[in-house]
């Protein structure tokens, strides 16, 4: 079986060490080269392979978006996860119109990270609930415009990405619990799922496609 080749480009040593380690342990990964600036990672995807790369947004004095974009005219064709501790609304939108895969906070379980880079690197996406809730309001599934959502289905929606209960989501709507199963059965089937999980990750795919397109 052919290893997933991966390349750490974060400025904190000790972070890059411990995702080295977790890394290392799956036998389907292996880990290219790490690097803890852009230029040095953009070297690195000029000579190696890369499946993956895991980049950190702030690189010393530099910032990931530049690596995106510098990437991307080097030709690289590989899939790019950014994993961060944090970005503002107008990186997110910026790094997605440069065509990332997707972006971890780095507060979440290693296990959620090892399933984000093979999503991502399989052709899927992975955005954080915490970052998608700021795009819940364009977000619908493939092939349906977000126009085709009602008020209250986008507003639940959004409370979906913020990962409350089907009793928080009452509360902050003023409606009951059944209303909320009932409008979340909508979503399902307009959506073609089952799952929040899988609620969520339609959604943000659908909103990656639509910030590639504008």
């Amino acid at each position: 079986m052919r290893r997933l080749q991966l390349l750490l480009v974060d400025d904190h040593i000790l972070f890059r060490e411990g995702l080295r380690r977790l890394l290392v342990s799956e036998p389907d990964f292996e880990t290219v080269e790490e690097c803890s600036t852009a230029a040095e990672a953009l070297e690195a995807i000029g000579r190696s392979a890369v499946d993956v790369v895991l980049l950190d947004f702030d690189l010393e004095d530099d910032t990931g978006t530049r690596f995106i974009a510098a990437a991307a005219a080097a030709g690289y064709k590989g899939k790019i996860l950014m994993v961060t501790a944090g970005m503002s609304p107008q990186d997110v939108t910026a790094a997605r119109k440069l065509g990332i895969a997707g972006i971890f906070l780095k507060h979440n379980p290693p296990n959620s990270l090892l399933e984000a880079i093979r999503i991502v690197a399989a052709g899927g996406s992975w955005i954080d609930p915490k970052i998608a809730a700021h795009a819940g309001n364009s977000a619908a599934r493939p092939g349906a415009p977000a126009d085709h959502l009602t008020p209250r289905e986008r507003n639940v929606l959004r409370a979906v990405f913020e990962g409350l209960t089907n009793k928080e989501i009452a509360y902050r709507l003023g409606v009951s619990q059944s209303s909320v199963k009932m409008t979340l059965q909508h979503l399902f089937d307009k959506m073609g799922v089952r799952t929040r999980g899988q609620l969520v990750r339609i959604a943000i795919e659908r909103s990656i496609e639509d910030a590639r397109g504008q």
